[in-house]
């Protein structure tokens, strides 16, 4: 009775560990997939850039280097979670999530 009950034991830890390591896999992929969709934002991010043109008058324009600078950000947290360099966690970097710039004034031409 014992040994079946032994053996029901390992079973049931086989089965928790495998769906553990399956789960493990399952969230590499996905990460691994937010890593390229990063990747994909940044090349669209760096081309809307190029390509806008910002109009002396407008008063407000989009932050593109802080957009690039916070993509960043997030694939080095990816990136350190999938292959930690230690043991312990850091401290992550605070988002800034503001991509608004005020224009500078533009002075008056004499």
């Amino acid at each position: 009775m014992s040994t079946t009950i032994f053996r029901c034991l390992l079973l049931s830890l086989a089965i928790v560990h495998g769906s553990s390591y399956a789960d493990s896999a399952r969230q590499q992929d996905q990460l691994s997939l937010i890593q390229r969709q990063l990747d994909t934002f940044e090349h669209l991010a760096t081309r809307a850039e190029v390509a806008s043109t910002a109009e002396p008058d407008d008063r407000y324009r989009f932050d593109y280097p802080r957009l690039i600078q916070d993509i960043q950000r997030i694939r080095k947290g990816v990136r350190n979670y999938l292959s930690p360099s230690r043991a312990q966690p850091r401290e992550p970097d605070e988002l800034v999530g503001d991509y608004r710039l005020d224009a500078p004034i533009a002075e008056p031409s004499p």
